[in-house]
């Protein structure tokens, strides 16, 4: 056997064994299109606190208002529905491109590390909303979704762990910066889904 062949052997055998203990369907352009559903909503965030104004001061007294918490809530749900709704999309069309099915042992294994850090950092913002502590959920978010993404990463492409120590770090100062928390999640979010979509596409889903 040349040794061209043998590469080649290994290369498949290589392929093989990573598609059966990873999901590498996942869409760089649900990515770019999660980051763009949350600069759409950071930016309608924005105006929905601090309206006008540019001073991105903590303003606890004003977000405890019912009406403004009342579109938060809508904005937050509107994105993430979004975003769920193209991710789920995009990712079957590029399974089904590559002549794979989306929903198989690994995508189960995939979905439940995601959802054991998600769920519990959703309860946990929602204790946070209830007992008033709206300074921490920004950081919170950021938190909890590095940790799913990390978590996950084991299933799947290696891209998304570094995408979850990015959104970790990114917690961590907003933890730090409580004022300008949304600053923080709008660069989790939306800027750092955007460019890792945008890598993922191009170096997997040509």
């Amino acid at each position: 056997m040349q040794e061209e062949d043998i590469y080649s052997e290994l290369s498949s055998i290589r392929s093989l064994m990573e598609r059966s203990a990873k999901f590498i369907s996942l869409s760089g352009m649900s990515g770019v299109m999660a980051g763009i559903y949350a600069l759409i909503g950071a930016f309608l965030g924005f105006k929905v606190v601090y309206g006008n104004s540019y001073d991105l001061d903590y303003r606890n007294n004003y977000v405890n208002e019912s009406e403004v918490l009342a579109k938060l809530f809508i904005i937050a749900a509107i994105v993430l529905l979004c975003a769920l709704l193209t991710g789920v999309w995009l990712t079957i069309r590029e399974a089904h491109k590559k002549g794979e099915s989306a929903w198989n042992p690994v995508s189960r294994r995939l979905l439940i590390s995601l959802s054991i850090p998600l769920i519990t950092g959703g309860l946990f913002i929602f204790i946070l909303l209830i007992r008033g502590n709206y300074s921490i959920i920004a950081p919170a978010c950021l938190l909890f979704y590095g940790l799913a993404l990390i978590s996950g990463s084991h299933y799947t492409l290696s891209g998304v762990k570094w995408l979850g120590f990015c959104e970790i770090i990114l917690g961590l100062f907003a933890a730090l910066f409580p004022g300008y928390g949304i600053i923080f999640w709008t660069l989790g979010f939306g800027v750092l889904h955007i460019i890792y979509g945008s890598l993922m596409h191009f170096k997997y889903n040509q």
